[in-house]
């Protein structure tokens, strides 16, 4: 019988783990080295994606990996399978294709105390917190599966840890920071964020709290986000090499430019978020509902100079100067449809489209703005019918069958070049779906109102394509080159971690 709180698909998961038992602890065929957090947020992301650049431009072949990883901004891979954000960056920072084994368990928040597991890009099953910490040891062997395959095909594998190993609660069963890098036996660097204050309590106090083994997996330490001359911390460095044990392989100064690489959490999408761009053209406003998903979909939008971006918190009201009003992905429609009625942002969006102003849903966004949303087998929680905001002549059924791929097509209005990726669950159908905005290999995707003012589609990543982006923005006159402003960052991000950090060191001790 499954334990009390699993959602559907238990057996199925029970089976799967099944299947990688057995397997032992793999030898790496190729170096690898893991980064591991003394805290969340410290930038663990964001310097695994620069040290695969530099790797990369060393001659090696590079591949990063996450075992686990919580975040609902997700990528599609070729082989029609999810990855979080941040590996995705990582398998770009690489030059690589992203793939399913570089995060073989990617958790998705549905609810404060529910999520959705994806094992090796396929979703399973619905957990609470309290079942997912017994699951967690029987996905270790998958999760060392798909290590091994990717050190066979790589010279360096570049491993990012989740959270930090501090939270010793959370030990029993780890397979996301100690757990993997024992199992699998990675050297671990552990970096600390200067910026956020403490950073010396940081690192030596995660040296206190970890069991000696542990602890012994740990070679040196990275501290992180420093503003000012790094030389200023010298004898910091002095004091926690003396208390740790550990070795400095650097301080790595702020990284200005980070804000233009796509962030996987919504918090440090809030950070970026900003009002009142003098001499904006156009106005556009994206209301962050409690479980908003894939909002890097509004990055390549933030880069241009000539749009204000706005980023609508809890609380605030959907601006009365928008010209646009884009409604983001949602990891779970129903529940955040409730949250946008409960902060009154219907009515505000009902005020926008009687000024004349416009309307794109992205994904679950898409979802809302129709009549009706279906969930016969209870997919989101429980099962029913409940009303859309009513703005596109449409309704969904949802259901368990989770579409995953990266697609490609045009606009149809324009004729540009679109590219991108679709994660959903739920089919919609209706008139204004006769009125489609993209063809998709002969496909009819999205939908728009008979006054072509309000628009869905199930399309994320469409804003990266330059072509459709400028036809998109119309009257705000857009140069920005997005891809290739990425890649411009992400070499740079590369050429600071060179200056600042012993890369050859890290390197030697990866090859240990």
């Amino acid at each position: 019988m499954a334990p009390s709180g699993w959602g559907g698909g238990y057996d199925e998961l029970a089976a799967t783990c099944a299947r990688f038992s057995g397997g032992g602890a793999p030898m790496s065929a190729a170096p690898a080295l893991m980064i591991q957090g003394a805290g969340s947020n410290v930038g663990k992301s964001l310097l695994v994606a620069g040290l695969c650049r530099a790797a990369v431009r060393r001659g090696l072949r590079v591949a990063p990996f996450k075992p686990q990883n919580m975040s609902n901004n997700a990528a599609a891979t070729p082989e029609g399978g999810e990855i979080g954000r941040a590996q995705a960056l990582q398998a770009r920072a690489s030059g690589r294709a992203p793939h399913t084994d570089m995060n073989p368990v990617l958790l998705k928040p549905e609810s404060d105390r529910g999520a959705q597991v994806i094992l090796q890009g396929r979703r399973l099953a619905t957990v609470k917190a309290r079942d997912y910490a017994a699951l967690k040891p029987k996905l270790m062997p998958a999760v060392l599966e798909s290590f091994r395959r990717l050190a066979q095909g790589a010279d360096l594998v570049l491993v990012e840890g989740a959270g930090s190993p501090a939270e010793i609660n959370l030990r029993a069963g780890d397979i996301a920071n100690m757990g993997f890098a024992r199992a699998a036996d990675v050297p671990v660097v552990l970096v600390g964020d200067i910026d956020r204050g403490g950073v010396i309590a940081q690192l030596v106090g995660t040296r206190t709290v970890l069991d000696p083994a542990d602890s012994a997996q740990i070679r040196g330490f990275i501290v992180n986000k420093f503003r000012g001359d790094p030389s200023l911390f010298d004898d910091g460095l002095r004091a926690i090499e003396r208390m740790s044990g550990w070795r400095s392989y650097g301080v790595a100064p702020w990284f200005a430019s980070a804000q233009r690489l796509p962030a996987e959490d919504s918090q440090d999408l809030l950070s970026r978020a900003r009002a009142g761009r003098d001499g904006a053209k156009l106005v556009v406003a994206a209301p962050l509902a409690p479980r908003v998903a894939n909002f890097d979909d509004l990055d390549p939008l933030a880069a241009e100079p000539n749009v204000d971006l706005r980023l609508i918190r809890a609380g605030e009201p959907l601006p009365g100067d928008a010209d646009w009003i884009i409604i983001p992905g949602a990891k779970s429609t129903v529940a955040d449809l409730a949250a946008f009625r409960a902060q009154g942002w219907d009515v505000d969006l009902h005020a926008h489209i009687r000024r004349g102003g416009r309307v794109l849903g992205l994904c679950g966004g898409y979802q809302m703005l129709g009549r009706k949303i279906h969930d016969p087998e209870g997919v989101e929680g429980v099962a029913g019918t409940v009303d859309g905001l009513g703005w596109l002549d449409i309704e969904t059924v949802m259901s368990p069958d989770k579409r995953v791929a990266p697609v490609s097509g045009r606009h149809i209005a324009s004729g540009a070049a679109v590219s991108g990726y679709e994660i959903h669950l739920g089919r919609s159908h209706g008139v204004d779906c006769a009125r489609p905005l993209f063809d998709i290999d002969g496909r009819a995707e999205g939908a728009q109102s008979r006054d072509e003012r309000i628009m869905g589609s199930y399309l994320h990543g469409v804003f990266g394509e330059d072509a459709f982006r400028r036809v998109f923005l119309a009257d705000a006159r857009s140069d920005v080159a997005y891809e290739a402003q990425l890649e411009e960052t992400l070499d740079a991000l590369a050429d600071h971690l060179e200056a600042h950090l012993d890369m050859s060191g890290l390197l030697a001790l990866a090859a240990r």
